[in-house]
């Protein structure tokens, strides 16, 4: 199911905005589910800030809460949607935007023609994980020093083999934070908001966010 925020004019760009999940779980995603309720500021920033610019917002519920093995079961839900962007507004440039297991389907969707970048807020990366189709790709990873759910050392490992592949890697830790991205939650909604609208053009990144980019924790 898809929730859209609409740009102001014509749609220049879209932020793909995905949800977490669970390893394994065949249950139907509901609304009142927290891995979606989270992700609804993320998609609000986004949103707020580019939809003058002509950013259309996307949020994503898939069909079932796990990724479930080898079905990998979010990735059809969200290659679908790149294919609705396609259909409605053409060749227009995509960014993904994913929280824990949300963050894992962006990373591995990266490739596809239409998205130019992709966001891993506090991502599921398990060691492994593919980082070839990030070729061409700007990506941005943001982890939690305190997350208890999925592991910030795991994304420093993936950071480490996707910076050869990736056109341009920023990996942030934000200290003190845990899974949920609550404690500090106006730095990651800035962080994500700030690299989309900079990844389709339509502002830089603001300087005190460059600092935080350059020097990789908060």
């Amino acid at each position: 199911m898809l929730h859209v925020r609409p740009a102001v004019g014509a749609t220049r760009a879209v932020a793909l905005v995905l949800p977490g999940g669970r390893a394994d779980s065949f249950e139907p995603t509901a609304a009142r589910h927290l891995s979606g309720v989270r992700m609804r500021p993320f998609a609000a920033s986004l949103q707020r800030n580019g939809a003058r610019h002509g950013l259309e917002v996307w949020s994503l519920r898939y069909r079932v809460r796990g990724w479930n093995g080898e079905l990998a079961s979010p990735l059809a839900d969200v290659m679908s949607a790149i294919e609705q962007v396609r259909s409605r507004h053409g060749d227009v440039p995509v960014v993904l935007v994913g929280h824990s297991m949300g963050g894992r389907v962006a990373m591995r969707l990266a490739g596809d023609d239409s998205v130019v970048a992709a966001v891993g807020l506090a991502p599921w990366l398990p060691d492994g994980e593919p980082v070839e189709q990030l070729a061409g790709r700007r990506v941005l990873l943001v982890h939690g020093d305190r997350d208890g759910v999925t592991s910030p050392r795991a994304t420093k490992r993936f950071a480490e083999r996707a910076s050869t592949t990736a056109s341009h890697l920023d990996l942030v830790i934000v200290r003190g934070e845990r899974h949920a991205m609550v404690l500090r939650s106006r730095i990651w909604h800035r962080l994500a908001t700030a690299f989309t609208l900079d990844c389709v053009g339509f502002r830089g990144v603001p300087s005190r966010l460059q600092d935080v980019l350059a020097r990789g924790y908060v």
